[in-house]
C-alpha cells in the first residue's frame, strides 16, 4: 500500500483497534490460477506474537486454504471509515481555486503466513468466539449452544480453520494532514454534517484542533 509519510500509521495498539473495529476483513493470496480473495470475519488477539495474531475459518470447498497451507503469504486488507473530499470542503478553493478531489479513508494491511487446521475442538473454539463477538450487543445473542450439538458438528466437517501470525502491518490514515488548518477544519465540518454515516462516521477520526 502506497503510504506517503504524512498519513502513516506505525502505532501497533491504534493498528490493533483499526482491525478490531473492521467487521469484515479481505484475505487475498496467489495460487497457481493467479490471486484469490475472500471476505471474512476475523478475530485478532492482539497479545499473540509481536504483532499479534489473526484466526478465521473458510468453507472446505474454498480452494482457498489450500494456499495457505501451502504456505502463500496471505494479505489481510482491513478497510475502515472512508469518504470521499469535495474540493467544494476547502476554504482554499475561494481563495485561489488550485483543488481536487480526493478520497479520505482508513485501512490497516497484514501480512503473514497461516497455520490451517480441521481440528474440531479449535474449530468450535474460533466459531464461538466469532459469534460471540457479533452476537454480543443483542438483547438476547444466540450461541453456538443454542444448535443441536450434532448440526454442529455437522458443520464444522465443512469448514477449515486458521490462525494467521502478523508478521508485517501497514496502516494508512488518509485524513487530510497534507491541507491547511483552514481546509482540514473544512473538510471535518462537511463530513460531519453530511446526510451520509459514512461521513459522518469519517469525521469523528479527525480530531477537533488537530492541526488548527
Amino acid at each position: 500500500m502506497y503510504t506517503p509519510r504524512a498519513f502513516a500509521l506505525d502505532d501497533l495498539p491504534e493498528l490493533h483497534q483499526l482491525i478490531q473495529h473492521t467487521r469484515l476483513a479481505q484475505l487475498v493470496t496467489v495460487s497457481e490460477q493467479g490471486l484469490l480473495a475472500s471476505h471474512l470475519p476475523l478475530l485478532l488477539n492482539p497479545d499473540e506474537g509481536p504483532n499479534g495474531m489473526l484466526y478465521g475459518h473458510l468453507a472446505k470447498a474454498n480452494p482457498q486454504w489450500r494456499d495457505l497451507q501451502n504456505g502463500s503469504e496471505a494479505l489481510v486488507i482491513f478497510a475502515g471509515a472512508e469518504a470521499y473530499i469535495s474540493p467544494a470542503f476547502y476554504p482554499a478553493k475561494a481563495e485561489h481555486g488550485k483543488v481536487v478531489p480526493t478520497w479520505n479513508y482508513l485501512a490497516v494491511h497484514a501480512y503473514g503466513k497461516a497455520e490451517v487446521f480441521t481440528d474440531a475442538k479449535r474449530l468450535l473454539s474460533v466459531v464461538s468466539a466469532l459469534t460471540d463477538r457479533h452476537e454480543g450487543s443483542r438483547a438476547q445473542p444466540w450461541k453456538v449452544s443454542d444448535a443441536p450439538a450434532d448440526y454442529i458438528e455437522g458443520m464444522l466437517k465443512a469448514i477449515v480453520g486458521f490462525s494467521l501470525p502478523i508478521e508485517r502491518l501497514i496502516g494508512k490514515r488518509k485524513l487530510s494532514q497534507n491541507r491547511s488548518p483552514a481546509d482540514i477544519a473544512g473538510v471535518r465540518e462537511s463530513l460531519a454534517t453530511s446526510l451520509d454515516v459514512r461521513d459522518q462516521t469519517l469525521a469523528r477520526f479527525i480530531p477537533q484542533g488537530a492541526s488548527e
